[in-house]
């Protein structure tokens, strides 16, 4: 399936659909497409329902199949990038709510990182999603994207919510950030995030709730 990303920082995804070829996306990620495309929402059932609401996706997903050769579009819901990885060379973990296509056989479950306790209060939140099986993903990526290669054991920490996506290669635990001072006045939070080789990872520069935050103070607020 050919395919095209352009338009970046409003990001959309064009994929060049021949008769009979498939793929899932995330609900409301579709901006147009020809005649000829047939969509289908599918739950995948309770478990999969279950799977979706922990890691803040849409519970159903839709599926589109050409029966003509066309084109569809996907857009991304806020400005940054796209990427494609290519899921039957090496499984990835990516950031929850980051999903936005795949071809039919790629895979998607939980990863819970090693130190759940820990990283339920951490910037990346202790789920995060698993892209497994073959063929092709689109995930989204907040703002745009650093690629670091590491070697095995070779470490890169990380702000809350940087870590777009990693090789299922890596580990990762999160690090209280040590001293007073430093959690009150430093602006950081209390985690960091601890990435371990080898393999790559996928870094954004612009985390969507750090946008939020950072528009929210120019936000009129209603008088108390």
């Amino acid at each position: 399936m050919k395919y095209e990303i352009k338009n970046q920082p409003f990001t959309v995804l064009t994929l060049h659909m021949e008769q009979g070829e498939s793929i899932k996306c995330q609900s409301g990620a579709m901006a147009w497409m020809t005649p000829g495309i047939q969509m289908e929402t599918r739950t995948g059932g309770l478990g999969g329902m279950f799977k979706k609401a922990l890691v803040g996706e849409s519970l159903a997903l839709n599926h589109y199949t050409a029966s003509q050769a066309g084109e569809l579009t996907l857009a991304k819901h806020s400005p940054g990038d796209i990427l494609i990885f290519n899921i039957g060379e090496m499984p990835i973990i990516a950031q929850k709510t980051s999903f936005l296509a795949a071809t039919e056989s790629v895979n998607m479950d939980i990863y819970l990182q090693r130190r759940a306790a820990t990283g339920f209060f951490g910037g990346e939140g202790f789920l995060m999603q698993k892209y497994s099986g073959s063929g092709y993903a689109w995930l989204e990526i907040d703002g745009s994207v650093q690629e670091r290669v590491l070697a095995a054991g070779e470490q890169i920490i990380v702000d809350s919510g940087y870590v777009a996506a990693m090789e299922a290669t890596c580990s990762m635990d999160i690090q209280t950030v040590k001293g007073l001072t430093n959690v009150v006045l430093g602006g950081e939070g209390l985690f960091n995030t601890v990435v371990t080789g080898p393999g790559k990872v996928w870094l954004q520069t612009m985390p969507v709730n750090a946008l939020a935050m950072n528009l929210y103070q120019y936000m009129p607020h209603p008088s108390n």
